[in-house]
């Protein structure tokens, strides 16, 4: 599996879908342009809030498809309604996204992995200047270690996975 695994406590919180994604016709593209706009909005609002639930920083659309043990796997199916996102309309939400800023191919062109960016990087630059300033950091130098995983962050859970292999944006 090519999608980071959640951190502990996400992953046993139960995410609230929004009641869009038990209507069927939102795993559809629509055709008018107005509607396939909004749709597209919506599918990016809830994929960048799925990923912050989950701490999700890269997915895979393939994970995404074909594996439901896979954390990302709920998010692109629902199986109540018997619905899932093809992923000719992924690919089209993940470019809406990419316009936005909110996501990247992973590697720079099309393929399987997607960085998802629930914070922009100027928001992630914001909250590590506040947390330096806060902690008495600023002008110091720390490590993407102790970012994720040292005491002066440990229990917020706003760093956590930063430094994963499987997760962080801030690793190729």
């Amino acid at each position: 599996m090519t999608t980071n695994p959640p951190p502990a406590a996400a992953a046993t919180a139960a995410f609230p879908f929004p009641k869009e994604h038990s209507f069927p016709p939102f795993f559809t593209p629509q055709i008018n342009l107005s509607t396939r706009h909004a749709q597209l909005s919506k599918w990016s609002s809830l994929i960048l809030a799925y990923c912050r639930h989950h701490k999700l920083y890269r997915i895979s659309l393939s994970d995404a498809t074909t594996s439901p043990a896979s954390v990302i796997y709920p998010l692109f199916n629902n199986e109540t309604i018997n619905r899932r996102l093809e992923v000719s309309y992924m690919r089209e939400i993940i470019d809406f996204m990419k316009r936005q800023g909110r996501a990247e191919w992973y590697g720079g062109k099309e393929g399987d992995l997607v960085w998802v960016y629930w914070r922009t990087p100027e928001e992630w630059a914001g909250l590590l200047e506040r947390w330096a300033d806060e902690t008495g950091n600023k002008g110091g130098v720390v490590t993407v270690y102790e970012l994720a995983e040292g005491e002066g962050t440990r229990g917020s859970g706003e760093f956590l996975m930063m430094g994963s292999r499987k997760g962080s944006w801030l690793t190729a």
